[in-house]
């Protein structure tokens, strides 16, 4: 398995979890935040950012490193899935065929359209570090005719992407540039025969690394393993695979014990904006981690025993946010809704992915 992903704005150690700024930021932390908590790179939405601000305004502001102040390696998305869950939603905000995807938001003063050319012109012009190809995207329980349909048109967007990265290359041979590394997303839903043909064609184009494409979980909410996992097998173990859109802590857990490399996802944060804080039961070990699911809970800050809780969220929690304030005083900034609370919260939830993910390398905390 790859250790590490070298990108243009350092390295990232693997297994690592990526926090969603969604927009060009993490909700209520700022960039100074992110580096505390240990985060080694941020993914940035690609379907977001050519709407709001722009792509203008952000090649004008420097790229997204200079605009959002954050210095270490950005990951965007396609935004093939933003927009397939716009249009899944209703039908009316867009369109998807083989040209690529039109859509457009409700209240946006005109349409959008993304083609496999166009998110790596758009991707390569944010200055990321690590680009993705436009794919189909399909949620598992829909019939495989339309899984297949997916897979042809991931497979075809796919190649299309790799030869406009190259052509853009080009035209800036010469310059110090570091060259982003590009991913292709393996679709196929739920069925083996669509996951095999997929990941063997991307396979044979060639990329740097992939993503799990599509919905990662069941109509019921389960993780679908059995299909990460094949779809883990159909992938060398020195390429990287990135289980999209995977962050809740057990979660990523069980998908790092299946050899996949990269998470992101929103739900760490969005968890803490909401009260839910992330703890361990006891002091923390791989073995532990891999043994059970007994390690991890929640802390619900609302809850009223916490009202003269003293230490931190967690006993020996080394987040700045347990060495500053108590559990008691975070509680009391959440029912005062107060903004700062957001922010500590934040702080505490992604020091606590970053835990995770250290254990999973077998590094010790600082």
């Amino acid at each position: 398995m790859p250790t590490e992903l070298r990108l243009a704005h350092g390295c990232v150690c693997l297994p690592a979890f990526l926090p969603d700024a969604t927009r060009g930021f993490v909700r209520t932390v700022d960039s100074a935040d992110l580096e505390r908590c240990d985060v080694p790179a941020v993914v940035m939405s690609t379907f977001h950012l050519m709407q709001n601000p722009g792509s203008s305004t952000v090649k004008a502001l420097g790229g997204l490193h200079r605009m959002a102040a954050w210095p270490r390696p950005i990951v965007t998305d396609s935004g093939g899935f933003q927009a397939y869950s716009l249009i899944r939603e209703n039908p009316r905000h867009g369109t998807l065929s083989s040209k690529g995807i039109t859509f457009r938001p409700e209240g946006a003063s005109r349409p959008f359209h993304l083609t496999a050319e166009k998110t790596i012109q758009l991707q390569v012009g944010f200055g990321s570090d690590l680009v993705i190809c436009l794919d189909d995207c399909r949620h598992p329980d829909e019939p495989e005719s339309v899984q297949a349909e997916s897979v042809e048109r991931t497979i075809r967007w796919a190649r299309q992407g790799k030869a406009e990265l190259a052509r853009l290359l080009e035209q800036r041979a010469g310059r110090d540039d570091a060259r982003p590394l590009i991913f292709a997303v393996i679709q196929g839903g739920v069925s083996r025969a669509l996951r095999k043909r997929c990941a063997e064609e991307l396979l044979e184009i060639g990329f740097d690394g992939f993503g799990f494409g599509g919905w990662p979980f069941s109509g019921s909410g389960e993780l679908l393993v059995d299909v990460l996992a094949y779809t883990r097998e159909l992938v060398p173990r020195g390429i990287p695979l990135h289980a999209l859109g995977i962050g809740h802590p057990l979660h990523v857990v069980t998908t790092a014990a299946l050899g996949y490399d990269l998470f992101d996802s929103a739900l760490p944060t969005r968890d803490a904006r909401d009260g839910r804080l992330y703890g361990f039961t006891a002091p923390p070990s791989a073995r532990d981690l891999h043994a059970s699911t007994d390690w991890f809970r929640y802390v619900y800050v609302a809850d009223a025993r916490h009202t003269k809780a003293r230490g931190g969220v967690y006993e020996g929690c080394p987040c700045y946010t347990c060495r500053q304030y108590s559990l008691a005083y975070l509680r009391h900034l959440f029912v005062n809704r107060d903004a700062l609370y957001m922010r500590l919260a934040t702080i505490h939830n992604l020091t606590f992915m970053a835990q995770v993910t250290r254990l999973l390398r077998g590094t010790p905390d600082d």
